[in-house]
């Protein structure tokens, strides 16, 4: 229970961080389709927070993507950043390169039951992933990590869910930028 509410106030400090939210996009049934599709359901906090913002690029630098959006749809920005994760030669890499060294992995896998989801990414090339627990219980999470890519080290940011690695990387300084607000076109 304590865990729980330590989660919860991680929400509560990032969304007053980045103020009023427009909730423009916030669909249950959305969100069922994409878990349906995933065979996977993302952690709680991070729903509230996509549904709250995206889709959107906090502070310059991180992107969230919305299931609800066409153009800037989480699913696809999932399932294509699988595809070119997992096309990556994982062999022969420094420790300090080596996700499964980091997240204590035998095997790497992107987009598995016991592999890495990527859920968002930044425009430094970065992305940040969800680190499946080997034996999780229905809609946990064991931690996030990211990555700049290969040749580049990994990071497991303090906290357990995609909440703590948007703390991380949202500024208070900054609020949200919507896609419309950076350049691109937001629609659905």
């Amino acid at each position: 229970m304590r865990n729980r509410n330590i989660e919860t106030d991680h929400l509560s400090a990032v969304m007053a961080m980045l103020g009023p939210a427009p909730n423009r996009y916030a669909d249950p049934a959305a969100w069922d389709r994409l878990h349906a599709e995933l065979g996977i359901r993302l952690p709680a906090d991070y729903q509230v927070l996509v549904d709250a913002y995206a889709p959107v690029q906090l502070n310059h630098h991180l992107y969230l993507h919305h299931p609800a959006t066409e153009r800037w749809n989480l699913g696809r920005q999932i399932r294509d950043t699988v595809r070119a994760w997992s096309e990556v030669e994982w062999d022969g890499l420094d420790p300090d390169e080596d996700p499964r060294l980091l997240f204590g992995l035998e095997e790497l896998s992107f987009g598995t039951p016991q592999g890495l989801w990527p859920i968002a990414s930044t425009d430094r090339g970065e992305t940040v992933f969800l680190v499946a627990a080997a034996r999780p219980p229905p809609g946990s999470w064991s931690r996030t990590g990211r990555s700049a890519g290969r040749g580049t080290t990994w990071a497991s940011p303090s906290g357990s869910t995609a909440t703590s690695s948007a703390r991380t990387w949202a500024a208070p300084t900054a609020p949200p930028t919507t896609p419309a607000r950076c350049g691109c076109a937001g629609s659905r």
